[in-house]
């Protein structure tokens, strides 16, 4: 009796799940029967990719299934459904998620990326007339666009309150079943090293029948590693002899991210780089574009002077000639002058402003 005790305060303790809380069969069987007839979306929560369903659609599918139409029904109506519903959750078959609402700036930083490679690829297109083919295409395109934004795009995360409720609320799915092809695979893996290990048992004429397959299977891979290093050489020794205008590919897909078969085929890919081909035009569109914002940042960085007339000073008529002042210019102003003055300033920043912003020297007034 202690040591029963003993296990249950551990149970207790560590959060294990006691016999209560444990799903009985019969959940087993409906958790089964909802996962293969209810339909499911697949989604990102938490950094994995789980599946979730609607809380209508269950009670809508329990509704019709054997377990509410048979002769001796567990749940009859919606209400009880929800409870039974309720258990399954409370028994960790699945738990209840909350929807929130994507914002703009999130799906804007996330379309940076696209845009920035669309935008690439139209400035490399030619620029030319638009037929009404074009035109219409053009517009079901963006009637489209306006039908996707109009969606709401919705990410999933924990919510508070796990209860089971007859909503459109996300369940996402804990009960992950293994299936029944898992049995004989790993009957299969077992069975298979046992064999490999008993080779040396191994009749004479299977021996030597895996010795030639061996053989074969290396013979292949050395084919393919000649064959990437002859591609290669081919590849540089036309774009040496033709001055990088022409690109020939033997196999272009062998060592790409592609099937068995699809990496042998197509045979050859040959493109023209020459002067009038179509990435010349593009990379001359890319280098006017540079010089374009090259030019406008100058522009930008150069100050603007004002375009202000020399003031007119109207000096009445003095009968001594000492008393006539002296006027000069600002637009008159020697290099020497302008020197001495940015000299005589105590290494301090200036400013270029206009001349009715700047007060008069008591010096230059006419008196």
């Amino acid at each position: 009796m202690t040591e029963k005790r003993k296990t249950k305060k551990r149970k207790e303790e560590y959060g294990e799940p006691t016999e209560s809380e444990k799903p009985t069969s019969e959940e087993y069987a409906v958790a089964k029967w909802l996962k293969a007839n209810v339909p499911t979306k697949k989604t990102k929560f938490l950094n994995h990719h789980v599946e979730y369903f609607t809380g209508t659609k269950a009670v809508d599918a329990l509704l019709t299934s054997k377990w509410a139409t048979g002769k001796n029904p567990i749940f009859t109506t919606r209400h009880e459904v929800t409870d039974f519903l309720h258990q399954m959750l409370l028994h960790k078959l699945f738990h209840r998620a909350k929807k929130v609402p994507v914002s703009e700036q999130e799906l804007k930083g996330k379309s940076k990326k696209k845009e920035i490679e669309k935008t690439s690829k139209s400035g490399d297109e030619k620029d030319g007339e638009k037929s009404q083919a074009s035109a219409c295409e053009g517009k079901d395109s963006k009637d489209g666009k306006e039908k996707e934004k109009k969606k709401r795009k919705i990410r999933l995360e924990m919510h508070l309150e796990q209860v089971f409720l007859d909503t459109a609320d996300a369940y996402v799915w804990i009960y992950d079943p293994m299936p029944w092809y898992y049995w004989p695979c790993g009957a299969l893996v077992v069975f298979g090293t046992i064999g490999v290990c008993m080779f040396p048992l191994w009749p004479a004429t299977v021996r030597l029948g895996v010795y030639y397959l061996s053989i074969a299977a290396a013979a292949f891979l050395v084919l393919i590693i000649v064959l990437a290093v002859v591609r290669v050489v081919v590849f540089c020794a036309v774009w040496a002899a033709t001055l990088a205008r022409h690109h020939l590919w033997l196999l272009p897909n062998l060592t790409e991210d592609v099937g068995f078969f699809a990496s042998f085929w197509p045979l050859y890919k040959y493109e023209y780089r020459g002067p009038g081909s179509e990435s010349d035009k593009a990379s001359k569109n890319k280098k006017k574009r540079k010089k374009d914002k090259q030019s406008d940042d100058e522009t930008e960085k150069t100050p603007l002077l004002p375009d202000t007339e020399p003031p007119e000073h109207e000096t009445e008529p003095v009968d001594n000639k000492e008393d006539i002042p002296i006027v000069q210019s600002t637009d008159k102003l020697s290099e020497s002058e302008s020197e001495n003055s940015q000299r005589s300033s105590t290494d301090r920043d200036f400013e270029i402003v206009e001349a009715d912003d700047v007060e008069p020297d008591p010096k230059d007034v006419t008196t």
